[in-house]
């Protein structure tokens, strides 16, 4: 098992049409109804082979998009490139459990530019402008708004495992000096062990000062990443409004 972590990092958009949805399957899902029927289809177009609850939520987000996409009138070429961006998306936020929100708000932008401007073979208009704002807003708010709450369910958690090594007088110093005083008399064997004593009460003080010190260490990286959450999400919500309110601007 893999036990390595991976750091956030950019990723690069490409064309994602008939990528994991074929054109046939698109006949096929057009004309299924039900929302259970749609599961199993989309399960097995898919290659969805998850244990629950990993596979019920996956497969929730997919019917949603196939739903949304039926709402909205979008064409089967429309379908099958959203689908598949929602799960490119998604692959990119559960592939480390770090937090990288800021990359997976980019690599969506990205996905979106290369589907709404015709530039061969780089990129294709499959969206319109006002499309590409429905969607987006779709994305921000049924998975980039929700992006931990995936991460936890999809990625190991990572825990924080601490070694101390404690410096200066220890077992080995008392057994050297042990070892030479072997030969000598009873005073000084009395003399070894109060030195022992008050070489063990040193060090139980010892330990108590570094974990003392660990500990407040702990509280303040953990006060760090708490304030740094709170950033991240106030920027994403400022991002979110800017786009609606660029939205409503064009309007």
């Amino acid at each position: 098992m893999d036990t390595s972590i991976k750091v956030p990092r950019d990723l690069k958009a490409k064309l994602l049409l008939w990528t994991d949805i074929s054109f046939h399957d698109m006949e096929v899902i057009d004309q299924i109804q039900s929302v259970p029927d749609l599961e199993s289809a989309l399960c097995s177009v898919l290659a969805v082979d998850l244990p629950e609850p990993k596979k019920g939520v996956l497969l929730e987000l997919y019917v949603q998009t196939v739903l949304f996409c039926r709402q909205r009138g979008f064409s089967k070429e429309q379908t099958s490139a959203l689908v598949s961006i929602i799960k490119s998306i998604h692959e990119a936020n559960i592939e480390t459990p770090l937090n990288n929100s800021e990359q997976c708000f980019k690599y969506c932008n990205d996905l979106l530019l290369c589907h709404s401007v015709r530039r061969p073979p780089f990129s294709v208009k499959l969206f319109s402008l006002d499309e590409v704002n429905c969607v987006l807003n779709y994305i921000q708010d049924h998975y980039l708004r929700h992006d931990r709450l995936y991460k936890y369910i999809f990625t190991p958690q990572v825990k924080l495992d601490l070694l101390l090594t404690y410096s200066g007088k220890g077992g080995e110093g008392l057994a050297a000096d042990e070892s030479a005083d072997q030969g000598d008399d009873s005073s000084e064997a009395q003399k070894t062990s109060a030195m022992e004593e008050e070489t063990a009460e040193t060090s139980v003080d010892l330990k108590a000062l570094v974990e003392q010190e660990v500990k407040e260490q702990m509280e303040q990286v953990s006060k760090q990443l708490d304030q740094r959450i709170k950033e991240t999400v106030s920027e994403q919500s400022s991002k979110a409004q800017s786009a609606k309110g660029g939205k409503k601007g064009k309007k």
